[in-house]
């Protein structure tokens, strides 16, 4: 039986490959296409895929940090200003994929024990103080929700949305293939076998 911390690592692995294929199609869109006015809860794909970018930074930073036992960030509120730090899907692309990294680093180094370590995370109110393994789920629960809001929204253009749901089963493994080769991961180093 997989024990819970090489799941959270299947799932920042997951995390990173729905990204890496979603932000390749959203990267076929015209600019205009990119920041046009949408129905959802962010009212364009451009402001959703800021959005996941910068609560990345946010919570990775602040798991990161709990990882080395430095204190929280004393100006975490920066990771969210501008609202939209870029315009381009290019862009966004190339930042998400290095957050993503840092993920997978992340959960790399738990341990069945770290699991139930307190991540001190800054808030408008002070620090709130939440466990290692409640703060991932919540994580990847922001990365699934809105992410299938851009989803959604691209399948209102003339891009085709991607599958995003060929990670977890073994004999699914050729659907993903060519996006592995992609982002350098391979089976045996997610699955160990």
């Amino acid at each position: 039986m997989a024990s819970l911390t090489h799941h959270l690592l299947t799932m920042a692995y997951n995390n990173a490959w729905a990204n890496h294929r979603l932000l390749k199609a959203c990267c076929q869109l015209s600019q205009a296409d990119f920041v046009a006015t949408r129905t959802s809860f962010f009212p364009s794909i451009k402001a959703t895929l800021n959005h996941l970018l910068t609560v990345d930074w946010y919570y990775i930073d602040a798991l990161e940090r709990s990882i080395s036992q430095q204190p929280p960030h004393p100006q975490a509120w920066t990771f969210f200003e501008p609202e939209e730090p870029f315009e381009t899907c290019a862009e966004l692309q190339r930042e998400q994929r290095q957050v993503d990294q840092r993920l997978i680093a992340v959960c790399r180094t738990l341990a069945d024990g770290s699991l139930e370590q307190t991540v001190s995370i800054p808030r408008s109110h002070g620090i709130q103080n939440e466990q290692m393994s409640r703060l991932l789920a919540h994580l990847f629960q922001h990365q699934i929700h809105h992410r299938g809001q851009a989803h959604a929204m691209l399948a209102g253009t003339a891009v085709e949305p991607p599958q995003l749901d060929e990670f977890f089963c073994a004999d699914e493994a050729k659907l993903r293939e060519r996006d592995f080769q992609e982002l350098g991961f391979s089976e045996h180093e997610i699955w160990g076998s």
